[in-house]
């Protein structure tokens, strides 16, 4: 869900901290990604085209040809891509997983229900769940490419945002706005500006700009986001982002807004202090020095074993995507 408006808000308040720039200008550098927002561009993307890619044997491999070609485009440019793997959801997010699933549910029983093929497949997006399998085999796709990936105990942003934070890597690529309240100091995304139609234009925030716009510690915007609504705590009745922003740039503390507005709200006051927590949740927790990091060597051979004989994918078009590499 990331936080709620937060992408309007920046837009309106801090323009300066958005640039549009393209992929050739982060040659050389080391960027961490949010692997399941691709995995799961990558499913949805091809879903919405009809059904799955899948094998000579059945087996759905439309993420791995998603994940290939965006690593390969990331390594033509002479980007080092570092992809990180989520692992164990807080208990604090339960609520949110739960309504997720419900609405996988409810969009399984509206597909059954229709006999519409369009309206099929745009339900069948809100169905599509990540499973082990394609964890798995975007690992043995990484493997076989030399593609460093961490698998760390906790939420990707939040482990990718702190090694940007501590300089491993010069950017974080996701779409997932919540990233910026880690305090992730580079943040990468697709193009927000849907004039410009050129693909390997993508789009940054600067988070220090940012802070500096919105007049905030990072502590503070931590705060707005909360009230903002974010996957790890209930929203306060008529506070959206604007209400969000100007309470905390008025009160500079959740609970001083509590305070002065008098406001009732018992589920929020007992989950926001975790849910402040979970945003600082590997600060200064990174080892570099034991950092649980996969590292391969590149090998062609494997490459294209993997993809044209056990993916099914076209022989020719991967012969050519190898040669940029």
């Amino acid at each position: 869900m990331g936080i709620k408006g937060l992408t309007g808000l920046i837009k309106k308040t801090s323009p300066d901290s958005i640039q549009h720039i393209g992929l050739y200008t982060m040659k050389d550098k080391r960027v961490a990604i949010d692997t399941s927002i691709f995995l799961y561009k990558s499913l949805i993307n091809v879903r919405s085209k009809g059904d799955y890619l899948r094998n000579k044997d059945g087996k759905v491999v439309s993420h791995i040809q998603g994940l290939y070609y965006k690593t390969n485009q990331l390594l033509s440019f002479g980007i080092t891509p570092i992809y990180i793997f989520d692992g164990k959801p807080p208990q604090e997010k339960s609520q949110t997983i739960k309504e997720r699933v419900k609405k996988a549910d409810e969009c399984k029983a509206k597909m059954a229900a229709t006999t519409d093929k369009k309206e099929k497949l745009n339900l069948e997006k809100g169905t599509i769940r990540i499973k082990k399998e394609y964890i798995d085999d975007l690992k043995r796709l990484f493997d076989s490419m030399g593609v460093s990936y961490i698998h760390p105990d906790g939420e990707a942003e939040a482990y990718a945002s702190e090694l940007c934070k501590i300089g491993f890597v010069d950017a974080v690529m996701t779409e997932d706005m919540d990233t910026l309240s880690y305090g992730c100091p580079q943040l990468v995304r697709g193009c927000i500006d849907k004039s410009i139609k050129r693909p390997e234009v993508i789009t940054t925030f600067n988070f220090e700009k940012i802070l500096e716009d919105f007049q905030m510690t990072h502590d503070e915007f931590i705060d707005m986001c909360i009230l903002c609504g974010c996957d790890y705590c209930p929203t306060i009745p008529k506070v959206g982002p604007v209400r969000a922003m100007k309470f905390i740039q008025k009160y500079k503390t959740i609970e001083n807004y509590l305070d002065s507005e008098k406001v009732e709200n018992e589920e929020f006051k007992s989950k926001y202090e975790a849910s402040r927590g979970l945003f600082k949740v590997f600060k200064d927790k990174i080892d570099l020095e034991n950092l649980p990091i996969n590292t391969s060597e590149y090998n062609s051979d494997k490459i294209y074993q993997y993809l044209v004989h056990e993916c099914s994918m076209n022989e020719k078009r991967i012969q050519n995507s190898l040669k940029k590499l």
